[in-house]
Order: structure tokens, then sequence, then C-alpha cells
């Protein structure tokens, strides 16, 4: 034990050694202390006395001397180092390059510059773009140019509606809640050694625990019907839950416009989905008399129904049912609770 100490200290000895052999080499002296090696040259000391005194190498008080003796200063000279590899010109046409092609990679930004690229590697045109303040990021999804001018139209026509006009419209859409699954829950706050607390986990099983899809509506006065969509949602089944099966004189849409208050002059919204516009469907609407919101292409983020979603998925989630039937009675007792200010 104790030479196995002994080796150890040995050891820690010699890495010590050699750290400080190689910082002392690449140290670099005070300013003050070069003008005190000056001062002592100049009152007469040679450089060996010099470099016992201060204990510095002898050929650096050789070099501090000389520097003073040449250019009358022991400050660091300006363009000392090593030069960079990318020069400004180099740096701006990098950065030419991802302003023309924002996807470029930079591989292809290497290839495109050739031999006027030096020797530069992939992590250093990197480090120049980052230095320039471009960084990777994936591209956002926006609609088409055609479907923006759509959409700037229908603002632009709705932009002097009057609040009357907005409280007599029924928002309306389709969404999924997952029975084991993250309902776009995040995160949680918990404190250490809380991981598998069961309010802190999300229960998972072997091929998933399945889901229920729900079509709902609301208006400015409260969410209105809530309804679980039994199989596929085609045309066929988009039907059906707007006709509460079948039942003409008390359809979904009619007795949640009945049940809102929203009285003779009111507006259906639903999105442009190929199930909402199939010609059967607005066959549908135009035989009930059933004014339509015109709705502009690929908007589904302009539906205000979907803070909606989010608040009953959060709603669901804090209540941990263990199974479909629970999330349908779970998810329509926490819709119609929503309250108004949501």
């Amino acid at each position: 034990m104790v030479r196995s100490k002994e080796l150890s200290e040995a050891f820690r000895e010699k890495i010590v050694d050699a750290y400080e052999s190689v910082t002392a080499k690449t140290k670099e002296l005070t300013e003050d202390l070069r003008l005190h090696i000056v001062a002592a040259h100049k009152s007469g000391k040679g450089y060996r006395t010099i470099s016992k005194c201060f204990e510095v190498p002898v050929a650096t008080v050789q070099s501090i001397i000389k520097k003073y003796k040449t250019f009358h200063t022991v400050k660091n000279l300006r363009g000392r180092g090593r030069k960079p590899k990318v020069t400004p010109v180099l740096a701006r046409r990098i950065v030419r390059e991802v302003k023309k092609k924002p996807r470029i990679t930079t591989k292809a930004i290497l290839m495109n510059l050739g031999s006027a690229g030096g020797n530069i590697s992939r992590q250093t045109a990197q480090w120049t773009l980052h230095t320039a303040g471009f960084h990777g990021h994936r591209p956002r999804r926006t609609p088409l140019l055609q479907n923006t001018k759509a959409r700037l139209a229908f603002a632009n026509a709705h932009l002097d509606k009057e609040e009357d006009f907005w409280s007599s419209v029924l928002w309306s859409d389709e969404t999924k809640i997952e029975l084991f699954g993250h309902n776009d829950v995040a995160f949680i706050w918990r404190k250490k050694r809380e991981a598998f607390n069961p309010k802190n986990t999300i229960p998972t099983v072997k091929h998933g625990g399945g889901n229920l899809m729900f079509w709902g509506c609301f208006s400015a006065s409260g969410p209105g019907n809530l309804i679980t969509v039994n199989g596929t949602m085609k045309k066929e089944q988009y039907i059906k839950i707007l006709n509460n099966n079948n039942n003409n004189n008390n359809n979904n849409i009619r007795q949640s416009s009945e049940k809102l208050g929203l009285g003779h002059q009111w507006t259906f919204q639903h999105d442009n989905n190929p199930k909402h516009t199939a010609q059967v469907v607005k066959k549908w609407l135009a035989d009930k008399n059933i004014n339509i919101l015109q709705w502009p292409s690929q908007s589904p983020d302009l539906n205000l129904i979907e803070n909606l979603w989010r608040e009953l998925k959060t709603r669901v989630m804090a209540r941990r049912p263990s199974n479909l039937k629970e999330l349908e009675l779970i998810a329509k007792d926490e819709w119609a609770k929503i309250p108004v200010e949501t």
C-alpha cells in the first residue's frame, strides 16, 4: 500500500511538472514586468543578471529589449500570432452563399468556393456563419403563396366585421384525444426522486392505449355539442354527426345554435378538409339553409376552436382516464365545464 501510494504521488508530481513546463512556455509576461526589465537594462544590468532577478529566461529578456529598441514599446504589437484562415473577404463570400441559397450545406459552400476557400474545414465555415448570426433551423411550414393571398383576402374581408357578427359564429372542428398519450403535454414540474410518482408519469401499453376522435363546436357564448366519432371520419360520417344520426328536426348544428342562443342570423364555420367540402355535405348544409363562413385554404391555425381543444386535452389528462369509456365520459364532462372566458 505504501509503495502504491509513493508511486501515485510520484506520478502526480510528474504530471504537475509537465503541466508547469508547458504553461511556462506559453505564459505571457505582464506589461509592468516588461517595463521593469527594460528599466534594469537601461541601468546597466546584463541579460543574465536580469534573467535571474526576474526569474525569466534569458531569451525572453533579449526579445523584450530588442522589441523596445526597435519599436520603442513593450506592448503587444498588432498582427502578432497566427493569421486567421478566414479573411474578411472569405467570410463575406461564405455569408453570400447562404443568402443566395438558405438551404445550402457547408460542404456545398466549400465546393462553390473552390480554391478561394483555401483549406478551411466545414466546421470553420459553420463557425464563420455562426459569427455572422446565421444558425441552422428547420424551415417553418407556411401556406403556398396562393393560399397566403387567400388568407389575406379573408382577413381584409372580415376586418371591419362587428362584434355581433363574430358572436354569432358557430365554430367547429374535430380532434383526437389519446388515452395514454402526450396530448401536447411537453413537460412537468417535479422534484428529484419523484419521476415515478403516478401524477408525473404517462402510462404506456405495448400496442398503444387507443384514442377517440371528437367533433365539437362552440361560440362566444360557450361550448356547444361534443360528439364522439365512431369509425373512420369520412363525408358520410360527417353528415351523420351534423344530422345527429338522421334526426333532421334536431341536428347537432341547430341544437348547438339554440343552446347557445345564437338566434336566427348565425354562421357555421368549418375548415376546407375534403370531408367538409364534399358536394354531398354542401348540399346537406344548403338544404338546411345554414349560412357558411367561407374559409381560406390551409388555415387551421385561424380556427379559434384550437384553443378549446388544448384546454380540453389538459383537463382530460389531469383526470387520468384508464379506458376509452372513461375517456369519453370525462371528455364530455370537461367540455361542458369549460368557461366562456376561455
